[in-house]
């Protein structure tokens, strides 16, 4: 697991974090995401579906790029944000540094969805020591 979360960007690290309140704003009768003040109190175990901006290259040349929706858990909150664990594989590519079980910091401006998945599937997949501070 890569224990050093940070903003991503595409140059660094082959995706970026997309905007949903941005999306949402875009197209408001067909892209909608949960209220700001819900989407600013997600604790610990909450799923939160982000936009995962992956550009996919092959050498120097772009072969593909989409956002891609993924989930992930919330591990703990912190001066704006969050920090939580990639509950999706994302693929590989060559310039892709994300893998499935990696931390990733987000904002409340990035939730396009929430979940509540069961504790016991959590305890299960990350350890009785996910919920642990």
């Amino acid at each position: 697991m890569n224990e050093t979360p940070s903003y991503s960007t595409i140059d660094e690290n082959g995706w970026a974090l997309v905007s949903a309140e941005e999306r949402a704003a875009a197209a408001p009768d067909t892209f909608q995401i949960p209220p700001r003040v819900t989407r600013e109190s997600l604790s610990p175990g909450d799923a939160a579906k982000l936009l995962f901006d992956i550009e996919t290259r092959k050498g120097d040349h772009v072969i593909d790029r989409g956002v891609d929706r993924m989930w992930v858990i919330v591990k703990a909150r912190t001066e704006g944000g969050y920090i939580g664990v990639l509950d999706n594989n994302p693929g590989i590519a060559e310039n892709l540094r994300l893998r499935e079980g990696d931390l990733v910091s987000f904002r409340p401006e990035h939730v396009a969805n929430i979940g509540q998945p069961p504790r016991e599937h959590l305890v299960e997949k990350y350890g009785a020591s996910f919920f642990e501070g």
